[in-house]
Formats: structure tokens, C-alpha cells, sequence
């Protein structure tokens, strides 16, 4: 599936992803930091992904665990640094949030440090009950 914007196109295709390149971006990431390209590799293959391309080179990427029902988490978004402030990010969300096998998912959950006001305009807000919400952590060995 493809979205077209401007210059840009965000694309589901995931031969075309460059798996180097996102694991260049996340294992600098404050949430992925240290994650090993096995790792990456197998997320991919697991997951609803989407890159965001400008001029068939890859400048953003999310991806999405989902039952494709009832529940979906929204995962390593990123747009690379010449490329923001143009709202892509944005736009990026919105595609996955619209994609035909994610429309109608229930509820949507995310973890973000930084760009909550992003996530707001598509109208995410922050959980009512967090204590609801548990996490298992395994060892650093499991990255």
C-alpha cells in the first residue's frame, strides 16, 4: 500500500525498507539503544511496517504490532533529521493509523519520551489508569 505526499511516499512494502539504515537510527535511539540487527530484522518480519521515502531513499520509519482487531502498538517511529518540521512524522502516523487492516482497531497504545504533542493531534492522550498496565523486561542479552 502507498501514500503519496509532495515529494514523499510512505510505503508497506518491506522489501524495499532498508534494514541497515533502520538499525543505523535505532540502535542510537533512546528507546532501542544497543539493539542488535537480529533484533531489528525479526520486529520487521513481525510487524505492519511503513517507510517513509523521499527520491527512493528511505528518510522515516514506524512499524506496528497488531491483532489487527482489537489492539495495536505503534512502534520506532522516526524521520531523519533533514527531514523534519515538514510534519512527516505526522503524516506517517496517520498513514499506519488509516492503513485497511488497522482502521478499526480498538485501542492504540504507544511510549514516547519526547513527542507527545505530535501523537495528541492524531488524539492519542495519555492513559487514565496507568496502574492497570503491567511490563515484563527480560535481560539486556534478549535486545
Amino acid at each position: 500500500m502507498q501514500w503519496e505526499r509532495d515529494v514523499y511516499q510512505v510505503d508497506t512494502d518491506r522489501e524495499r525498507l532498508d534494514r541497515a539504515g533502520i538499525h543505523a537510527f535505532l540502535v542510537d535511539s533512546y528507546w532501542a539503544r544497543g539493539v542488535e540487527r537480529r533484533s531489528v530484522d525479526r520486529a520487521i518480519e513481525h510487524s505492519i511496517c511503513f517507510g517513509l521515502y523521499c527520491a527512493d531513499r528511505q528518510v522515516g520509519f514506524t512499524r506496528v504490532l497488531s491483532d489487527r482487531a482489537r489492539f495495536a502498538y505503534l512502534a520506532d517511529v522516526y524521520v531523519l533529521g533533514a527531514h523534519r518540521g515538514r510534519g512527516l512524522g505526522r503524516w506517517l502516523v496517520a498513514c499506519a493509523l488509516e492503513h485497511p487492516e488497522l482502521a478499526d482497531v480498538w485501542r492504540w497504545l504507544l511510549a514516547t519520551a519526547d513527542a507527545h504533542g505530535l501523537y495528541a493531534q492524531l488524539g492519542f492522550a495519555p492513559l487514565e489508569a496507568p496502574a492497570r498496565f503491567m511490563a515484563l523486561q527480560r535481560r539486556e542479552a534478549a535486545r
